[in-house]
């Protein structure tokens, strides 16, 4: 097999070129080829392009669809007016603003009401803790307090039953069991 003659294509680190000619050869290239991307742009979309670019010896170039004068021409008489375009972005643009502060603002509001049941909970647990969950007035608590009390009392119950059970095993178990 024969060995290759060329690197074959490699990528380019983005630094400036320090040797003038090859700067130069680079600049032709490149050149070309964006004039070339450009007229695909053109014939695909229909669009009106205009490129100007200076080479590194300051020498103009340029390159215009249907001609650089025309689109200039374009460019500079108002560009707002050339079409709706703008205007319809625009539109769109402030629309989709209303629409995220409206999300912001329903977002804003169910962290207030969150954050002022949370105040809420924690004033309530606090006046339990002080006065004990069996204190509690029972016709101000809402269903989900009534079932979480009931399983309170519940778990109260099996404790006690629990206790009885064991100590009269205990008792029942011992020598001396006392009269009741």
């Amino acid at each position: 097999m024969a060995s290759k003659k060329t690197k074959g294509r490699q990528k380019v680190e983005m630094k400036r070129i320090e040797n003038q000619d090859d700067r130069l050869i680079t600049f032709s290239k490149r050149r070309s080829g964006i004039y070339k991307k450009a007229s695909e742009l053109a014939t695909l979309t229909g669009a009106e392009i205009a490129i100007a670019v200076f080479s590194p010896a300051g020498k103009p170039f340029s390159f215009g669809h249907p001609s650089v004068e025309s689109v200039i021409n374009r460019f500079l008489e108002d560009p707002l007016d050339m079409d709706s375009t703008y205007h319809l972005v625009e539109a769109h643009r402030r629309m989709r603003i209303e629409e995220l502060t409206q999300k912001h603002n329903d977002m804003q509001h169910q962290l207030d009401e969150k954050k002022e049941k949370g105040l809420k909970l924690k004033s309530k647990i606090k006046e339990m803790d002080s006065k004990g969950w069996w204190d509690t007035a029972i016709d101000e608590l809402n269903i989900q307090e009534l079932i979480e009390l009931e399983k309170q009392f519940k778990e109260l119950q099996m404790t006690l039953c629990n206790k009885i059970a064991e100590n009269t095993s205990t008792v029942a178990s011992s020598s001396q069991a006392p009269e009741i």
